[in-house]
């Protein structure tokens, strides 16, 4: 595939499995950065009163918008007095043109709390957080609103957003954003700030956001290794500002663009009475209802024609679960005729050839992956790994041209460095007892074929992993028709250079070769991309890429 005025050749997945390739870090960049301090001018407070801030937005269905924000200031110290959030109302006005507000919508405001059983440990209740579901959009839409409580005469400035595409219009999300292990480094502000310049249309937030539990309760300085600095912690501590930073630093991206996350396992936080992920439950609307699941930890929804599922790694996934049961009714409802695409993701990849996390998610693996594979999902999305790995198609470790592109894109710029190590490298694969998630299973295994048979890890980059890199940076999803999408990540420190990205390849579905159990795979797939190449109207996209590539393959 060939870019229109370049001679740089995009491959596509077409022409794997590839060889694998790794760029191994930089020496001349630093592994990482410090966080920001909470009177940087992108964290502190800057509005009064009652008056809306942490403005951020989410897909509900395609008809529908969650606007979320916070009100008030939040309490910590030893002793903290919930605030009631019933004293400052929850409205948003929107409309189709500038300052005419047809619609009005109200919802629902909370608080939480993160309270700590040990002495001498701050405690923290938040600000007002408030949650409103407007309804009653239409697709590919400009929309201008406010939020905020009009009888305390605290109304947000006017915010515009655009609607997406309606499934099974054939039309599909402009730019897909993808970050992960964000964090509130000088780094994130790069990534954040590369990312804004790319013009995404939605956002994909897969796990790790604030990392607000590298600090004390009492704030201070934030750790890059929070066991090595803190050894005498009594529990993993947070300091829950760093979450209402992390709204002001995003509000001028997620005030106009909907982002939609997924926990990791930075945002479980434990406090009193082992509860746990509060600030990520709290501050956060997603379309659990909508999708059936009713719980935050996983959901799905539809974008144009993309089905996304979004799975918790955090909570019971085994087959028995309510996970693994509301996945498989999810899945068994997606028509491929509406929704071609299907892309999962959650936070710990299942695979990564990196030291860091090495096999720490089997347990998951195991459960789940043939499900995803039975249902031809195309795209795997995952984070935690701090740098950037794509796979050649792959299932239970053997290449196979009707598995996944899974991709490792952990590399948002958070405080805890980049990762350099590559479980291959000599002296680096991690002993069994390393890498036991937080939550859930260990099921680490010696692999039983291929190369690296009878060992824990291979001896060179496996060939299911087909490129990695260690840098800062984040991806961009453009899906173009129902068998093409364009994936390119951008590391961050090509922000400097113009038309310039890290890794790029164009992802093509092959639904007249991978029978799946989706529904809409009736119609032969083959059929419908020829009379795409055929048709007129066809030729936007031949003027992206060459399309002789296309044509010979279809023998037209």
């Amino acid at each position: 595939m060939v870019v229109a005025g370049l001679s740089q050749q995009i491959p596509t997945s077409l022409q794997g499995p590839f060889k694998p390739v790794t760029r191994h870090f930089d020496p001349s960049l630093r592994r990482g950065s410090d966080d920001l301090p909470m009177d940087h001018p992108r964290l502190r407070k800057n509005v009064t009163s009652n008056f809306p801030e942490q403005i951020s937005l989410a897909l509900s269905t395609p008809a529908s918008m969650w606007v979320s924000w916070v009100t008030g200031d939040a309490q910590i110290g030893l002793n903290v007095t919930p605030v009631d959030p019933s004293t400052v109302g929850s409205e948003v006005w929107f409309g189709k043109e500038s300052g005419k507000y047809t619609g009005k919508q109200t919802g629902v405001s909370v608080i939480y709390n993160q309270l700590y059983p040990f002495e001498d440990l701050w405690n923290y209740t938040s600000g007002i957080i408030h949650h409103v579901k407007i309804d009653g959009l239409e697709p590919e839409t400009k929309y201008y609103y406010k939020c905020g409580d009009s009888s305390l005469e605290a109304m947000s400035e006017e915010l515009v957003f655009e609607t997406l595409p309606l499934p099974g219009s054939g039309k599909y999300p402009r730019r897909i954003a993808v970050i992960g292990d964000l964090g509130l480094t000088s780094n994130s502000t790069t990534t954040i700030d590369h990312l804004v310049n790319n013009d995404p249309s939605m956002i994909l937030m897969i796990g790790d956001l604030t990392y607000a539990n590298q600090y004390l309760t009492t704030g201070g300085k934030g750790a890059s290794c929070y066991s090595c600095q803190f050894p005498d912690a009594p529990i993993r501590e947070t300091y829950q500002p760093r979450w209402d930073g992390w709204g002001r630093f995003m509000e001028p991206l997620t005030s106009r663009v909907p982002m939609m996350v997924v926990e990791g396992n930075h945002e479980i936080e434990p406090q009193v009475a082992n509860i746990t992920f509060q600030s990520y439950l709290t501050r956060f609307s997603v379309p659990s209802n909508e999708s059936g699941s009713n719980s935050n930890f996983y959901y799905s929804f539809d974008a144009g024609g993309v089905h996304f599922i979004m799975l918790g790694a955090y909570v019971n996934y085994n087959k028995t679960g309510a996970q693994y049961a509301w996945l498989q009714k999810d899945l068994q409802k997606v028509d491929r005729s509406i929704t071609p695409w299907l892309v999962a993701a959650w936070h710990p990849p299942w695979y990564n050839s990196y030291s860091s996390h090495y096999q720490e998610f089997e347990c998951m693996r195991l459960e789940m992956e043939a499900l995803l594979y039975q249902y031809g999902v195309d795209i795997v999305l995952s984070g935690h790994v701090h740098a950037y790995e794509r796979m050649n198609r792959v299932f239970n470790y053997t290449l196979d041209s009707c598995g996944p592109v899974y991709i490792i894109v952990g590399d948002g710029g958070n405080i805890e460095k980049v990762d350099v190590d590559h479980a291959d490298d000599l002296g680096k694969c991690p002993s069994p007892g390393n890498n036991i998630p937080e939550i859930g299973g260990v099921c680490h295994m010696n692999f039983s074929f291929g190369p690296a048979k009878g060992k824990f890890c291979w001896d060179r980059q496996p060939e299911w992993s087909a490129y990695r890199e260690s840098s800062f940076g984040h991806g961009m999803l453009e899906v173009v028709n129902s068998t093409y999408a364009l994936w390119t990540w951008h590391r961050n420190q090509d922000i400097y250079q113009e038309d310039s990205h890290g890794d790029q390849i164009y992802i093509v579905r092959q639904p007249e070769l991978c029978s799946t159990s989706s529904k809409g795979n009736n119609i032969s797939p083959t059929a419908n991309v020829v009379a795409e190449l055929r048709n007129p109207s066809f030729s936007s996209f031949c003027g992206i890429i060459s399309c002789s590539l296309l044509c010979s393959y279809f023998n037209i």
